[in-house]
């Protein structure tokens, strides 16, 4: 059974990582601050895009083992996935998940909206133009197959999964149900790294990092990610990955309006 499950949840990400391969580089590259050097400095884009994927899709598959081996140990679970691996119908778990996601993902993706609207006056224009312009090169669909899939098996299911074992395993050495702070801390703790994973292409955007950037990218991106690690805990985690595609609904939608 965890041979399956393990194949289902890296298939998963997987399409996520792939994904990225539909994100036009050339005009990416052409976007960022780093044009206004030597353009021989940049990489040939084939060797980016198999740089986006190569990295991204190693990690996956340390995430997705790391869960499959400890999630269980420690009460988290992926109700559909396991259903699915053991050979019965996926629908009946997914079913309980389907309504917290959705509401739990618009609220989310409001916030990170509502947190731009807040953020903009105290951020460059520079940084606005190109942030704005690299929203628009992003495809939907790694916007909800990379967000929802990939980065919630990465931070969810992987980092996540290990903080409650780790905290577990040192604390109460590895016997009865881990004490709700192992959960809380680890919500935290994943949450901050989900904010903190996005500052890179911020300060590439900025050609540098600036106190409101960081201040905004590391809040907006941190609320929603406690957001999914609740409901990760307490629904499974295809609630945080609906919920992680619904965020990104909100927000493309939102981007669409403010055109």
């Amino acid at each position: 059974m965890k041979k399956r499950l393990f194949l289902i949840l890296w298939l998963a990400g997987i399409v996520g990582v792939l994904s990225f391969l539909l994100v036009d580089l050339s005009a990416l590259i052409a976007l960022l601050p780093a044009q206004q050097g030597d353009p021989s400095e940049i990489p040939h884009p084939a060797l980016l895009k198999l740089a986006s994927v190569l990295q991204p899709a190693v990690l996956t598959t340390i995430a997705v083992l790391v869960g499959v081996l400890l999630a269980g140990r420690v009460g988290l679970h992926s109700p559909a996935a396991e259903a699915w691996a053991e050979g019965e119908d996926p629908i009946v778990p997914l079913r309980r998940q389907i309504v917290p996601g959705i509401v739990a993902g618009i609220a989310g993706g409001a916030v990170i909206a509502l947190s731009w609207v807040i953020a903009r006056p105290f951020l460059s224009a520079e940084f606005i133009d190109r942030a704005e312009g690299f929203n628009k090169l992003m495809p939907h669909a790694v916007r909800l197959l990379y967000g929802g899939f990939t980065e919630e098996i990465l931070l969810r299911w992987g980092f996540m999964t290990f903080l409650v074992w780790a905290g577990w395993s040192l604390f109460q050495q590895g016997t009865g149900e881990p004490k709700p702070v192992y959960f809380v801390a680890a919500i935290i703790l994943s949450s901050l790294l989900f904010g903190i994973g996005h500052l890179p292409i911020a300060s590439v955007l900025n050609n540098g990092l600036e106190m409101p950037i960081v201040v905004f990218v590391i809040t907006a991106n941190s609320i929603f990610g406690i957001i999914a690690g609740f409901l990760y805990w307490h629904r499974g985690l295809e609630s945080a990955i609906i919920a992680h595609m619904f965020a990104h609904v909100v927000l493309i939608t939102a981007m669409a309006l403010a055109l």
